[in-house]
């Protein structure tokens, strides 16, 4: 008895010590903030976990998406035993010991075993093929937690067999909710500026903001130590933007929503005008602000095929891989992968004329709404379809030496009218001659009177 004394007392002692974000580790569903997609009313790892029906299952998603949070619910909602392993640290031999306990727990007791393997991606080929047959055969219902890919760093089979949910990270209203828990539980008071930044700052990560909030709640409570003697209003701690730009080891620089937009439009411009230099300046400034990198990745992939387009083809590729490292990488690693898109548009070729193109085949589109497909094009696939005429007179391209052929491709109308004007550079420069030649092997197959 003494010693379950002494051992809950540690563990009272160790949770009053424990940081904000462990502190406020949610104790219900609707205490988690964020990831209403899986977890609001109805939705599907709710109902699952409510229902305690769950199986092996992948929790994939960036750190500080409550992904550990999730997994602890799990544990107090399951009837079920919970085993709970970190894959940096465990061994086969640990594998082995947990599926040898559920086992027995099973045959002697007929209770089932969840076993929560935290940085599941963590564990190579043989850690996890020693987990597969267990999983198989439903021994063991594995929670799977992994901030990286899990098509890349889960083995297939293991894969295959559990159920894959991304959690997203939190958004700015999302972690400003927490912010304001988090102050509740450490009995302070923040200036709103104090929590934009830290809001802005976290990239979604709710551990990271709690973190930062609690070091900026103790230099603004040390602050209040040394203000109480002439303040007696100074109870309180008041978390200010100063507390906040050393808890997160950066400076405030922000702007409004007007010059948000002033900023974005320079870094477009810079860009359209083949200015490099101009362009990296714009997209550290939107960086220092805290702009969403993944609001700069989407803009630099429109641009890539509005202000770029076949004058440069591998720029729509560059400014795509980008946007897939800030989701794979984050910042500040991916700020790198940024800038290499960023100096690749700059420099590449510049032509709109896709964008013109477009324009002008949806106008046709619009001002003849009822053109159908010729004959010729039409599906001849499916049974009777010959018999209607569809696909009769079609010329294969491959049949031809240049693996191309003039024939009509519109409705005959609009037959004459030219959408796409290749520039004069980069690659469209190539193209222009094979594109002007075609049309004009085109134009002399016309009939007279559509010439």
């Amino acid at each position: 008895m003494p010693d379950d004394l002494f051992s809950a007392a540690a563990e009272q002692h160790l949770a009053r010590q424990a940081p904000l974000a462990a502190r406020m580790r949610p104790t219900r569903l609707d205490d988690v903030v964020g990831q209403a997609h899986l977890l609001g009313p109805g939705r599907p790892l709710r109902a699952l976990i409510e229902e305690d029906r769950l199986s092996s299952v992948i929790l994939w998603g960036p750190p500080g998406t409550g992904k550990t949070s999730v997994a602890q619910l799990i544990a107090t909602t399951t009837a079920k035993a919970f085993v709970q392993l970190s894959a940096v640290t465990a061994t086969v031999k640990d594998v082995r010991e947990v599926i040898a306990g559920a086992h027995q727990r099973l045959g002697e007791r007929g209770r089932g075993t969840i076993l929560f393997l935290d940085e599941v991606h963590r564990f190579n080929k043989a850690q996890q093929d020693a987990l597969l047959p267990a999983v198989e055969s439903g021994l063991l219902v594995l929670v799977g937690a992994t901030t990286e890919n899990p098509f890349f760093e889960v083995n297939p089979p293991l894969l295959s067999r559990s159920t894959l949910f991304r959690l997203e990270p939190l958004g700015p209203a999302e972690i400003r909710a927490l912010l304001e828990r988090g102050l509740a539980v450490e009995g302070a008071v923040a200036d709103d500026e104090a929590l934009a930044l830290l809001a802005d700052r976290v990239a979604g990560d709710g551990r990271h903001a709690l973190t930062s909030l609690e070091v900026a709640v103790a230099l603004a409570a040390a602050r209040r130590d040394r203000e109480e003697l002439t303040d007696p209003a100074a109870a309180t701690p008041r978390v200010t933007v100063t507390d906040a730009e050393a808890a997160l080891g950066t400076k405030a620089i922000r702007y409004g929503r007007d010059e948000h937009y002033d900023v974005v439009s320079a870094f477009i411009k810079s860009i359209r005008g083949s200015d490099p230099d101009a362009a990296l300046y714009w997209l550290a400034r939107m960086l220092e602000a805290g702009e969403d990198a993944r609001f700069v990745a989407r803009r630099l992939v429109i641009l890539a095929s509005e202000d770029v387009g076949m004058a440069d083809p591998t720029s729509l590729l560059v400014a795509d891989a980008a946007a897939r490292a800030v989701e794979f990488v984050g910042l500040p690693e991916a700020q790198l992968n940024l800038a290499h898109a960023v100096v690749h548009l700059a420099t590449a070729p510049k032509s709109n004329r896709v964008t013109v193109a477009l324009g002008r085949a949806r106008s046709d589109v619009r001002d003849h709404p009822g053109d159908e497909v010729p004959l010729h094009l039409r599906d001849a696939h499916y049974r009777g379809a010959r018999s209607l005429g569809h696909g009769v007179g079609y010329d294969y391209p491959h049949d031809h030496a240049d693996g191309w052929v003039a024939q009509q491709h519109r409705p005959a109308e609009l037959e004459q009218h030219v959408y796409y004007e290749p520039s004069d550079h980069g690659r469209e420069a190539r193209l222009r001659d094979d594109l002007e030649r075609r049309r004009a092997a085109a134009r002399r197959t016309r009939p007279p009177e559509t010439r």
